[in-house]
């Protein structure tokens, strides 16, 4: 029985998931919702800067402290391990709603673009920025990176082991393709207001602050493995031709384990 009632909390995180980034999404591109990142202003600019950064904060501390290896130890003396991951999933499920919801819009206008041909080129790379989170997370294991692996070896009875160091194709030109897909999904837009522009600042400062965290753990990890990858492969900027790096495949927790 409880192997059933996990899995099925498991496949319910993985469900709020995959509804709330699409929420993510409209909330981002002004799109679909009744309140999204440039809604009518309701508070005055420096209660929406306070109130944002707060939220900005609480975001990525939720993300980073709970994807560490030190809380992951503390924190299964108290969470099962197969549900471990499904915890964070929801954990930043519930991050993220509370950031739209309190979210405060800052109306001043940063840029506009009015050239069709301009805006037209900005929405593909908003829309590339937010396909591309799936599609890298399926190139390393989009289901062990949401959970669902987990729970399916603890409904079935195996051990679930760790993942293979892997450096499948973005990861072999770039050790962080999910953090350029975040960041065009945040600054590619062609009406840059205040509050989206805050709101881009301060996610991407959280994934490089991030970056380097999780950089330094998988060193710590795997040693001179993980130290050559960081010298054979950028850590944004992609070099595309030739494949990069030949590293002995070996266990790795994926990159880039926020939302």
């Amino acid at each position: 029985m409880k192997r059933w009632m996990f899995f099925v909390y498991g496949i319910a995180c993985y469900l709020a998931f995959l509804a709330v980034y699409a929420w993510f999404c409209a909330f981002t591109g002004n799109v679909l919702v009744a309140k999204s990142i440039d809604a009518p202003v309701a508070s005055s600019p420096a209660i929406a800067v306070a109130v944002n950064f707060a939220l900005l904060l609480a975001f990525g501390a939720q993300h980073s402290v709970m994807a560490r290896p030190a809380f992951k130890r503390v924190w299964t003396r108290i969470v099962p391990q197969p549900i471990e991951r499904s915890t964070y999933v929801l954990a930043s499920c519930l991050a993220v709603v509370l950031l739209i919801w309190q979210w405060r819009p800052i109306d001043a206008v940063v840029w506009n673009v009015e050239n069709t041909t301009a805006r037209g080129v900005l929405w593909t790379l908003f829309a590339i920025g937010w396909l591309m989170v799936p599609v890298v997370s399926l190139m390393i294991n989009h289901f062990d990176l949401f959970g669902v692996r987990q729970v399916w070896c603890y409904l079935r009875g195996r051990e679930c082991q760790p993942l293979a160091f892997r450096t499948p194709w973005l990861y072999s030109h770039v050790r962080h393709p999910l953090y350029v897909a975040w960041s065009l999904a945040f600054w590619a837009t062609p009406t840059m207001t205040a509050g989206h522009l805050l709101f881009a600042i301060g996610l991407t400062a959280y994934m490089v602050a991030a970056a380097l965290v999780e950089e330094r753990d998988l060193l710590a990890h795997f040693g001179q493995q993980y130290a050559a990858y960081q010298r054979a492969v950028p850590r944004y900027i992609p070099k595309f031709g030739k494949r990069t790096t030949t590293l002995q495949e070996s266990q790795r927790t994926p990159s880039g384990q926020s939302l």
